[in-house]
């Protein structure tokens, strides 16, 4: 279950950062014509840029997922198979232990439940913690930046569920001796 849950989130993840490239190709162009038209749109520029970093934090979990990110593997290609394992085993943790630390820094940065013992009232928030999150608005949007922020706190979730997964998956593959850890092997 957890294997096709983290595999149905990177799914999900993949189709939202295509969508968002696709976003971000047609602000670009809109912004363009504007421009040659001499009236710039500056909001365009900006939202194409949150929809790129957004983009980027999708397709980043999904590619954990995949274990499909850059690897320098010297040292893994001439291991043998277990010691292969053993490595695999290595990063998957290490992946899950980071987005557990990042996890808990988006719980600290977002304090949820200071806010809610407050009555959601921000300048209180502000004024007992001195966290200025909720009270930032992007520069020519209009909205609060903890919205456009809210990607990094999906990022360590997610990433905590796929770093599970790979883990997981990684921990039953030493009951398999002839199974190496690689992409084809996942659902």
């Amino acid at each position: 279950m957890l294997q096709r849950l983290s595999s149905g989130l990177a799914r999900f993840e993949e189709t939202a950062a295509a969508a968002l490239a696709a976003a971000v190709t047609c602000l670009i162009l809109i912004n363009i014509a504007f421009r040659v038209l001499g009236n710039p749109l500056y909001w365009i520029s900006e939202l194409s840029i949150y929809a790129m970093i957004w983009m980027t934090f999708l397709i980043a979990g999904a590619v954990f997922r995949r274990r499909q990110g850059v690897a320098v593997t010297l040292l893994s290609d001439v291991l043998p198979r277990a010691g292969r394992k053993l490595i695999v085993l290595w990063v998957d943790a290490m992946v899950l232990v980071f987005a557990l630390l990042l996890v808990w820094l988006c719980w600290r940065w977002y304090q949820p439940f200071t806010l809610a013992q407050l009555g959601f009232d921000t300048g209180a928030f502000q004024g007992q913690t001195f966290n200025f999150i909720y009270a930032e608005n992007t520069s020519t949007l209009g909205v609060k930046k903890f919205w456009v922020w809210l990607i990094v706190p999906w990022f360590a979730l997610s990433l905590s569920l796929h770093g599970l997964a790979n883990v997981w998956q990684s921990v039953t593959q030493w009951r398999r001796p002839d199974d190496e850890p690689t992409v084809e092997t996942l659902p």
